[in-house]
Parts: C-alpha cells; structure tokens; sequence
C-alpha cells in the first residue's frame, strides 16, 4: 500500500496548533455550547473521524458505548508506557514512515487498525499490513485492550532508543500540531525534535508505567522476533 499524503483524520488538528488571543471569547462545549477550561475532554464523532471539544456534562452523558448510537465516543485518559513492547526493526521498516514517529488506531470506519505518521502537512496515513498487525498483538496482547478509534499505539523510534505508548488519540493530535508548529526546512530541525523529546519525557512522567508480562504469557515463538 502507498503512503497517501496529506490525509487528515481529523478537521479539528487546528485546535492544536493555534492558541487563541487572550481577549477571544472562551472556548464552548461543541455539544451544548457551555463555556470549558482550557483542560476538558474531548468526543470523537466515529463516522466524520473528528474531535470535539466537551464539557463536564456532555463527557459524563457519553461516557458509555452505547450512548448515542454509537456515534460519539468519549476519549478516554489512560496512559500506559509500554515498556516490555515487542517490535521488529523489520516491522516498523514496513510502515515505510520517513520521520521516526508513528501512531496506530482500530479504525472502526476502516474496519481495520491505520497507521498514520505526523507530517508538515497533518496526520499521513501509512501502509499497516493487517498481518503486520495481527503479529503486533500477538506478541504484545496489551493491544487486544486498544479502545477502538478513541486510543492509539503510540511510537517513536529515535536514534539511541524506542519509546511505545498507549494513548487518548487527541495525545497523538497534540504531537500533530506540536510538528506542524515547529517544523523547519526539510528534515524539521533541532527545534522541533527537542520540542517532540519534552512532549514524550512529559508523556512518560504522566503514563502509567506497564511491567513486562510474563514470558509464558506471550505465547508463541520467539523466533518471529528475528526476521
């Protein structure tokens, strides 16, 4: 499958790009119309793939699967660091991602998990073999847990280290507008990898840190792991 640029999953990716001048009116609940805090959560509406900001209220009413038909989902804020995750070099070669960062969703739309990379441009979609994901989950089953469309697997895979996470898929948006925002020249710059290398020590101070699974409870064989 080709890298198709310049998809973007989401309409609302702005919201995390560009903070409003301080005499802008408040932001308000998408829903309602209640004025929220800077820090509120936010709905996915499944089948438009976008982000709205929510109030109090309006989170606590679709805080269940079935509410609203299923039309709405409310992101969750669990934050695991996935310290013991299993990925080939050969695996994360297959995305064919040309920058070092990537996230992976269950896309209930797409009836399939999509993998998309943070560009310039928004969020990228990249090719996600179903059989180099059926893989992923076998080897790491905290991946059968994945909320579909509402979390993602988190990955970054910098030069002297790779760091895996599971996250609200609005973290993955604010990744999103953190590279557009900083982004320079052709390969980014200094800038915008330092500013990337805070947003995940912050993210690893804030996620709950998951201990490496028993090696029986992986199941398998090991010898996957070597091509």
């Amino acid at each position: 499958m080709a890298v198709r640029p310049g998809r973007r999953p989401f309409a609302t990716l702005r919201r995390f790009v560009r903070r409003p001048p301080a005499d802008e009116a408040l932001e308000r609940c998408e829903l309602c119309g209640a004025p929220i805090a800077a820090d509120h959560r936010h709905l996915l509406e499944v089948g438009a793939r976008r982000l709205l900001c929510a109030c109090y209220a309006c989170s606590v009413l679709f805080d269940r699967r079935a509410a609203s038909g299923g039309k709405y989902r409310l992101v969750p804020e669990r934050r695991l660091h996935l310290t013991d995750f299993q990925m080939t070099e050969a695996q994360w070669q297959s995305l064919y991602i040309p920058v070092r960062l990537a996230f992976c969703v269950d896309s209930t739309p797409a009836g399939r998990a999509v993998a998309y990379y943070p560009s310039p441009l928004g969020p990228t979609e990249a090719a996600l073999r179903p059989d180099t994901w059926a893989r992923l989950v076998a080897r790491n089953p905290v991946l059968q847990g994945l909320e579909p469309d509402v979390e993602a697997l988190l990955l970054y895979r910098a030069p002297d280290h790779a760091w895996y996470f599971l996250v609200p898929v609005d973290d993955c948006y604010r990744l999103v507008g953190l590279l557009r925002t900083h982004w320079r020249g052709l390969s980014g710059g200094a800038a915008v990898w330092g500013q990337i290398d805070a947003f995940f020590a912050a993210l690893q101070h804030r996620a709950t840190r998951l201990p490496p699974a028993p090696s029986a409870a992986r199941g398998g064989d090991c010898s996957e792991l070597l091509g």
